[in-house]
């Protein structure tokens, strides 16, 4: 794997990473979803993105069980809920995600998405944990263009990290000012559910695509996404057959021709639209 985007702080990571959304929730599925993510890691697949709301902390568990001996080598995701988002909830909600992940440090802390609470209080409590070491970096989620130039216009709104969002074909719309500003703000981009959870995947224009490259609809669409040079793709998948589908959309090199039959298919944004989210 040798794509990768870079982060503020110099980081680099593989634009292909791990979601965990749905995972640590069936402790029958559990032996496999530990497996999963060790092979990602193995794989290269070093990004590992979860929250503290997913599975009310059981996601975060699950990952901290996957990354014991493996810690150094993740570039380590978890959300701070909006409810929590105040100064002191902030600390609190980051020192028990810390607990459940079995870690001293995040590499990437994020608001899952905007609160009531001040942005520029919660920056306050994410620049203190910053200092502190307990995180590397901190960041947002679903925030529109709007929104991050309210957090550029704060004393320390320029340290965010990163945004993740909902991006994939079918979700076109963050292409007509989102990406671009945060392209010029060389803000990196986390993309979430970028294969739609499967929803685009019997997509006729798609398969046929996918049939030219001797490839999955699913690894079109990953590829497709990882093309771009500061965007963070983080699938998820229980299964190690869908994991190693996912690795290998790396090797695929969609043409001028591709790109344009995809943009027939999935028509990029020609007007603004308001932010998706799922």
């Amino acid at each position: 794997m040798k794509k990768e985007i870079i982060f503020r702080n110099q980081v680099t990571v593989p634009v292909l990473g791990q979601g965990t959304w749905n995972m640590g929730e069936n402790a029958f599925k559990k032996a496999e979803e530990l497996k999963v993510l060790q092979k990602g890691i193995e794989l290269g697949m070093t990004a590992i993105d979860t929250a503290e709301i997913y599975g009310e902390g059981r996601s975060e568990i699950l990952v901290g069980e996957a990354i014991k001996g493996l810690r150094e080598k993740v570039f380590l995701i978890s959300k701070i809920a909006p409810s929590h988002a105040s100064h002191r909830g902030t600390r609190i909600a980051c020192e028990n995600s810390l607990k459940r992940l079995k870690t001293d440090y995040l590499d990437l802390y994020l608001l899952h998405w905007k609160s009531r609470i001040p942005i520029n209080e919660t920056i306050c409590a994410l620049q203190e944990l910053q200092k502190e070491g307990k995180i590397k970096q901190w960041g947002v989620s679903n925030m529109d263009t709007a929104d991050m130039e309210e957090i550029y216009a704060l004393p320390e709104g320029n340290n965010c990290g990163a945004n993740e969002v909902l991006y994939n074909l079918t979700r076109r719309g963050i292409e007509y000012d989102l990406l671009p500003w945060c392209q010029k703000n060389h803000l990196p981009l986390i993309a979430y559910s970028p294969i739609e959870q499967g929803r685009l995947l019997n997509h006729s224009g798609l398969k046929a695509i996918a049939d030219k490259h001797s490839a999955t609809p699913s690894q079109i669409a990953l590829a497709w996404i990882c093309r771009h040079p500061d965007v963070l793709a983080i699938p998820q998948t229980s299964s190690l057959e869908h994991l190693e589908e996912n690795f290998k959309s790396l090797s695929i090199r969609l043409t001028e021709e591709d790109l344009t039959e995809l943009d027939r298919y999935f028509p990029a944004p020609t007007q603004k639209k308001r932010l998706e989210m799922i």
